[in-house]
């Protein structure tokens, strides 16, 4: 047998069977090298899903609640300044922007001469939360005031909060409004609304005992300690009257420039009277 027939192949092994497809024998590719780890290298972790985030009440993210409620604090004090509701004064606490302390000055009507200090409480989700609470910090006879908590029945004007239609300014432009207008029914102080309808006098005279009452403990210390609540002191020429002559004098520029000029100073009054700026009048030779 010659080398050529033992070298030959069967011709079963050269064809393949019928209506098989030929397989062609696999390609070898270069193997891909991925790049070397560089050193001090920081692995990079996935953020989480949105999806699987918290969020707050408000429908913003929970890491961006803070701010925005900062910021809507922010815009809150500044459309009370613009305002200028007369009477009424705000600062926000040191302690926290959700407490404000304020004060009320009455200038007429049966509650005239009141001075009466107060605290506006502001939920933690504001503006999508409920409506703000103002509590007095000496309960005043008055239907619409809790003769105990000195609590005033807000949600009387305000019995669903709305964000972006109801502000702040508009609690304290009520509060102002209820001592001028006294409202009798669901009264929060059934006594004080009995009176006033049948009564008026003996309304009157309780009244003007409330007015009293706070303005003999107007000199008090704040009842919370913060470096920014509203506090009073009894009159020290010492230091009021250079503050007066500063203010009366800076009235008058306004008045004659007819432009008015931000004020900065202590707030003057005349002994023995609540009236803010007031000063002696002069009678003119005759």
């Amino acid at each position: 047998m010659s080398t050529s027939s033992a070298r030959k192949r069967p011709e079963t092994e050269d064809k393949a069977p019928a209506g098989e497809p030929k397989n062609s024998p696999p390609r070898t590719a270069p193997k891909k090298q991925l790049p070397t780890i560089p050193k001090n290298a920081v692995p990079v972790t996935k953020p989480a899903s949105p999806a699987l985030s918290t969020q707050s009440t408000n429908g913003t993210h929970a890491s961006y609640g803070p701010f925005y409620l900062e910021y809507s604090l922010l815009a809150e004090f500044t459309l009370v300044v613009k305002q200028k509701l007369p009477g009424v004064y705000i600062q926000p606490s040191y302690q926290s922007a959700l407490m404000w302390f304020g004060v009320i000055f009455i200038r007429h009507g049966l509650y005239q001469d009141g001075v009466f200090k107060f605290t506006v409480y502001i939920p933690d989700n504001y503006p999508d939360g409920d409506c703000p609470r103002l509590v007095f910090d000496l309960p005043i006879f008055h239907p619409l005031v809790d003769p105990i908590s000195g609590e005033l029945d807000v949600k009387r004007a305000f019995a669903k909060w709305r964000r972006n239609h109801n502000h702040i300014w508009q609690i304290l432009m009520y509060a102002r409004r209820v001592f001028y207008k006294i409202d009798t029914t669901s009264p929060l102080n059934p006594e004080a609304a009995v009176l006033y309808e049948k009564d008026v006098q003996l309304f009157k005279s309780k009244v003007v005992d409330s007015v009293k009452l706070c303005s003999s403990h107007l000199f008090d210390p704040p009842k919370i300690e913060d470096p920014y609540a509203i506090s009073f002191s009894p009159w020290n020429p010492a230091v009021h009257d250079e503050a007066r002559e500063k203010m009366l004098s800076q009235k008058k520029s306004e008045d004659q420039q007819g432009k008015s000029t931000p004020v900065s100073g202590l707030s003057w009054v005349k002994p023995g009277s609540v009236q803010p700026f007031s000063k002696e009048e002069k009678t003119l030779p005759t």
